[in-house]
């Protein structure tokens, strides 16, 4: 069966794993010691993580090595992958991963040389080998850290705020030629002659007195209009804005993941209220 690189079988890994990245883990041994980093993984066509490609960063050399997964445990809170069963010095005798390699099953196989117990007399057939008779290179079911996720999908609505147009209220002067009539009065001087009451009264010749260059003044006047401008507020006008409610409705298919159990042999599977499955 061949295998892949993570990111050439499945170009959308991170959003598959929920935003968890495999590659971005350091990766440490059961002492603690950090031994380098996740490079990449090597996954087959049934989607299982096969190897862990590690980017070591030692004492003496850097170098790739080809860890089988069931050697592994994996710890996305702590950002941290594990290889409990090897000490430093031990990663640092393993043998070097080259990227151009063909990775085969004869390759596979002088990897699983290195890594399987002396205990394990496995009889390799490359015709008839599969995973499952390493249990202890490719087994992911006994490792206390690791999880197996189920993924829903949801609608998440988000709002944003558009710019629809916009309003401009401004001023602008207008003219027009305004008639006004203002009443004024002017004064004149009219002069009448009259015959007198005492018409032919015979006046004392020791009263009368004639003087010479006797005037009478009378003052003359007339009104002037006067007429000047002055603004007053005519109206307001007030600018406001009203913000209108809709509800707007949208629909779309989202996708959840179910659990399937799959058994061998004659056994009792019980799941709880809480999820957790029993086998007996």
């Amino acid at each position: 069966m061949p295998l892949h690189k993570l990111e050439h079988f499945d170009p959308n890994y991170r959003e598959t794993f929920g935003g968890d990245d495999i590659k971005a883990l350091d990766v440490y041994t059961k002492a603690e010691e950090r031994v380098g980093s996740v490079a990449d993984v090597l996954v087959d066509d049934d989607s299982h993580f096969r190897y862990l490609i590690i980017e070591t960063s030692l004492d003496f050399a850097s170098k790739k090595i080809l860890l089988p997964i069931g050697l592994s445990r994996i710890n996305y809170p702590a950002r941290r992958a594990y290889i409990d069963g090897l000490s430093k010095q031990e990663v640092e005798s393993l043998p070097e991963y080259k990227e151009d390699a063909i990775v085969d099953q004869d390759y596979e196989e002088n990897v699983r040389h290195v890594f399987r117990s002396p205990s394990n007399a496995l009889t390799y057939n490359r015709d008839t080998y599969n995973y499952q008779q390493d249990p202890d290179l490719y087994g992911l079911n006994d490792q206390s850290d690791q999880t197996f996720r189920l993924y829903e999908e949801r609608l998440i609505a988000n709002k944003h705020r558009i710019k629809t147009g916009e309003v401009t209220v401004g001023k602008h002067i207008e003219t027009e030629t305004v008639r006004l009539a203002v009443p004024i009065q002017k004064e004149r001087v009219l002069i009448e002659r009259v015959t007198p009451t005492e018409a032919g009264k015979v006046v004392d010749p020791n009263e009368l007195k004639f003087q010479e260059g006797e005037v009478a003044r009378i003052e003359v006047y007339e009104e002037t209009p006067e007429i000047h401008k002055e603004a007053f507020v005519r109206e307001e006008v007030r600018i406001k804005k009203v913000v209108e409610r809709d509800t707007v409705e949208a629909q779309d298919t989202i996708r959840r993941e179910e659990l399937d159990v799959d058994t061998a042999g004659n056994l009792n599977v019980q799941e709880n209220a809480t999820t957790t499955h029993e086998v007996i």
